[in-house]
């Protein structure tokens, strides 16, 4: 038995890195996937064939999440086209890191938007079907960063602290209907995007980390599986560290 059998699941900014990670791992567990994406439509595109290939129904939508009138057309466009949703993942997010003396108020308010604000959108317009339902899986991509700080991301470490506050103030108020939301912290995961960083930093960050090892992006999707499936049906309010061991 597939642990998402038959599920819808959306999840933001999926066309690679852990989004797309994600997507792979739901969809081999038989879940029915429906992913944005902002601007890779190439690489929307593949995933989407890959995902219908795997005997799942798969669409990509381009959809800026951190803008509040396009999450909700997003949502009514798949509850449209897939007849429901079981699951949200929240994963949009991006990086414009710099020093707080050399961080411009844009650089800021950005990666506020993307990775925060979108988190609000997203929850807001799923609300209603996981209302009626009585019944979803809410979990939001947050970062041990979130939890720490660090040095050059005071915008980074907001968003996704907020986050952190945002995942327990909604399970709060929405445990009574059978809706959990929780969070995941990943840690150093390798991706697209540290592929390209400096082969003596990214050893260096291996060596301090317990594991001695970066993450993968499956590391992290097969937490999000946990937290999407039955497996985790008295888990809310949570975060959970998907960090190698480096917050311990």
């Amino acid at each position: 038995m597939k642990l998402l059998e038959g599920k819808v699941a959306i999840i933001t900014g999926a066309s690679r890195g852990i989004g797309k990670g994600i997507a792979e791992i739901f969809a081999k567990n038989g879940a029915n996937i429906a992913f944005t994406y902002s601007s890779s439509a190439a690489s929307a595109l593949e995933l989407e064939n890959q995902l219908n290939q795997m005997g799942v129904k798969a669409k990509g939508y381009q959809s800026d999440a951190a803008d509040f009138e396009q999450a909700h057309l997003f949502v009514e466009a798949v509850i449209a086209d897939f007849g429901t949703v079981d699951i949200l993942i929240n994963n949009a997010g991006i990086t414009k890191d710099n020093l707080l003396m050399r961080m411009s108020e844009d650089d800021f308010d950005k990666v506020i938007d993307v990775n925060l604000k979108s988190v609000f959108n997203m929850t807001k317009a799923i609300q209603k079907l996981f209302l009626k339902q009585r019944a979803g899986s809410i979990i939001n991509m947050s970062s041990v960063v979130g939890v720490k700080g660090n040095a050059g991301q005071t915008n980074y470490a907001a968003s996704k602290a907020g986050v952190i506050g945002f995942t327990k103030s909604v399970a709060l108020e929405l445990g009574s209907r059978n809706i959990r939301c929780n969070a995941i912290a990943p840690g150093f995961i390798e991706t697209e995007m540290t592929a390209k960083l400096n082969e003596d930093v990214v050893k260096g960050w291996r060596e301090s980390i317990p594991l001695k090892r970066g993450g993968t992006t499956e590391d992290v999707a097969n937490a999000c599986l946990f937290l999407a499936s039955d497996m985790s049906a008295y888990v809310t309010g949570q975060v959970l560290n998907v960090d190698g061991g480096m917050l311990t």
